[in-house]
C-alpha cells in the first residue's frame, strides 16, 4: 500500500473511530448510570438490589431496539450507502443522550420519569443497532484484504474508548463532588456533554467518503435488476452466516457486560467497597483494552480470524472463575488486574470480529447481515447479562453461578466458530469480480480498477 493509500485509509479509520467512540460513550454512559444513579433517582425502592434490577431492565430495553435498528439501518445502508445511515445514527444517539440530562427524576415527575427514560433508551438502542455494522463496514470496504483485520479492528476500539470516556467523566465528577451534589445534579453533566460530542462527530463523519465496494456493487445491482431487497435476501440466502454471527457474539457480549457493568454492582453491593474502586478498575482496564484490540486484529491477519477468536473465548471461560476470586480479595490493585486481564481476553474476540463478520456476507446484504446477526445476539447476550448476573448473585449469594453462566456462553461461541469458515485474506469485491475481470484482465481479481487508489 502506497503512502497516499495509507493516508486515505487512516483518514477513514480515524473518522469511524471517533464517531463510534462518541456513540458508545452515549450508550455506556447509561450503563454506568444505571448501576450508580438511576437505581436511586428513577427507581427508588427499599432494597438496593431491586432498584438496580429495575434500572438494568431499562438498560435491557435499549438492547431490544437494537435488532430493529439493525434491520432498518442495514436495509437502507445496503440500498443507499453506509455514510448516510451513519450520520443518522449519530444524530439519534447524541440527541437522545443529551435529553436524558434534562429529564425530571421520580421525586419530581413520579412514574413519568422512568417512562421517559425508557423511551429515550429505546432511541439509543435503535441508533446503536445501525451504527456498529456501518462503522466497521466503511473501514473494511476501504481497506485491502492483507491488513483488513488490523484496520477494521480500530472502529471496535470505539467500545472501550466510549466506555473509557464515560467512566472517566463519571469517576471525575464522583471524586470532585460530594455524593449529595453528584446525585442532585452532577450526574447530568456527562449526558449534556453528549451534545458537544455530537457536533464534533457530525463534522468528522460528514467528511468520510462512501465505500467504493458498495458503490461498485450498487451499480452492478441496478444494471442487473434494480429490485434488490436486502432484508429479504439475507434471510433467504444467508441464514447460516447470521446464525454463526449470533453464536460468535454470545461470549463476547456476555463477558464484556459482566466485566464492565456487573462489576460496579458487585463491588458496591456485594463487597461493600466505594464505587470509585469499580470505576477505576473499569477505567484502567478499558485503556488497556483500547490499545490491545488492534494488536489482536493484526494478529488475525497473520494466523487467521478463528484461532485468535477461539483463544479469546476459551481464555474467557477459564478467567471467569479467577475473575471473581480476585475481586473477593477486596484489594484495589488486584481488582484492577482482574478487570484488565478479562478485557484483554475479550479483545481477542472483539479485535478480529469486524473483519471476520464482514467477510461472511456478500456486499449486497453485508450491512444487513452484519447488523441483524450482531444485534440479535445483543438481546440474547448483552441485554440480559447484567440482569442474569445480578439475579444469580442475589439468589445464590455466590458468584460461582455467574462464572458458570459466562462459561456456557463461551461454549456456544466455540461451537459457532468451529462451524464458520476461515476468511482471512478473502476479497470483499464478490459482487464485482466478474465485471472487473471482463473490463480489465490485467487487474487482479478482487481489485476494483475504478477505486484502486482507495485500496
Amino acid at each position: 500500500m502506497s503512502q497516499p493509500q495509507r493516508s486515505a485509509i487512516a483518514k477513514i479509520v480515524g473518522a469511524s473511530l471517533i464517531g463510534t467512540t462518541i456513540e458508545w460513550y452515549d450508550f455506556f454512559l447509561y450503563t454506568s448510570a444505571a448501576a450508580l444513579v438511576f437505581n436511586k433517582l428513577f427507581f427508588p425502592t427499599a432494597n438496593p438490589l431491586t432498584g438496580t434490577l429495575l434500572a438494568f431492565l431499562t438498560y435491557a430495553v435499549g438492547f431490544l431496539a437494537r435488532p430493529i435498528g439493525g434491520l432498518v439501518f442495514g436495509h437502507f445502508g445496503d440500498r443507499l450507502g453506509r455514510k448516510k445511515l451513519l450520520v443518522v445514527s449519530l444524530v439519534l444517539m447524541g440527541g437522545s443522550t443529551c435529553l436524558m440530562g434534562v429529564l425530571p427524576t421520580y421525586a419530581t415527575a413520579g412514574v413519568l420519569a422512568p417512562v421517559l427514560l425508557t423511551l429515550l433508551r429505546l432511541v439509543q438502542g435503535f441508533a446503536l443497532g445501525g451504527e456498529w455494522g456501518g462503522a466497521v463496514l466503511i473501514v473494511s470496504e476501504h481497506g485491502d484484504a492483507r491488513r483488513r483485520g488490523f484496520w477494521a479492528s480500530w472502529p471496535q476500539c470505539g467500545a472501550p474508548g466510549g466506555n473509557l470516556l464515560a467512566t472517566a467523566v463519571l469517576a471525575t465528577l464522583s471524586a470532585t463532588q460530594s455524593d449529595a451534589t453528584f446525585m442532585a445534579w452532577g450526574w447530568r453533566v456527562p449526558f449534556l456533554l453528549s451534545g458537544v460530542l455530537l457536533l464534533i462527530g457530525l463534522w468528522i463523519r460528514l467528511a468520510v467518503a462512501e465505500s467504493p465496494v458498495f458503490l461498485a456493487a450498487r451499480r452492478r445491482a441496478e444494471a442487473r435488476d434494480g429490485k434488490h431487497v436486502p432484508v429479504v435476501d439475507v434471510f433467504r440466502n444467508n441464514r447460516r452466516q447470521v446464525l454463526i454471527t449470533i453464536g460468535a457474539r454470545m461470549a463476547e457480549n456476555v463477558s464484556y457486560y459482566v466485566i464492565t457493568a456487573f462489576i460496579l454492582v458487585y463491588v458496591t453491593t456485594g463487597l461493600h467497597l466505594p464505587k470509585g474502586v469499580g470505576l477505576t478498575a473499569v477505567l484502567i482496564g478499558s485503556a488497556v483494552h483500547f490499545v490491545t484490540i488492534p494488536v489482536w486484529g493484526a494478529l488475525s491477519d497473520r494466523v487467521g480470524r478463528r484461532p485468535v477468536y477461539l483463544f479469546g473465548a476459551i481464555g474467557m471461560a477459564l478467567w471467569s472463575f479467577a475473575f471473581f476470586a480476585l475481586l473477593d480479595t477486596k484489594s484495589s490493585a488486584v481488582i484492577v488486574l482482574a478487570t484488565t486481564v478479562g478485557l484483554v481476553l475479550h479483545g481477542a474476540m472483539y479485535g478480529p470480529q469486524a473483519a471476520f463478520f464482514a467477510e461472511q456476507f456478500p456486499t449486497r446484504v453485508r450491512y444487513t447481515g452484519l447488523s441483524v446477526g450482531g444485534q440479535l445476539s445483543s438481546i440474547a447476550a448483552g441485554a440480559v447479562a447484567p440482569l442474569i448476573a445480578v439475579a444469580l448473585f442475589s439468589s445464590w449469594g455466590s458468584t460461582l453461578p455467574v462464572s458458570m453462566y459466562v462459561t456456557a456462553m463461551c461454549v456456544i461461541t466455540v461451537i459457532a466458530l468451529l462451524a464458520a469458515r476461515e476468511t482471512r485474506g478473502e476479497s470483499l469485491h464478490d459482487d464485482v469480480e466478474a465485471e472487473t475481470a471482463t473490463v480489465s484482465p490485467t487487474v487482479p481479481i478482487g481489485t476494483n480498477p475504478t477505486t484502486a487508489t482507495a485500496e
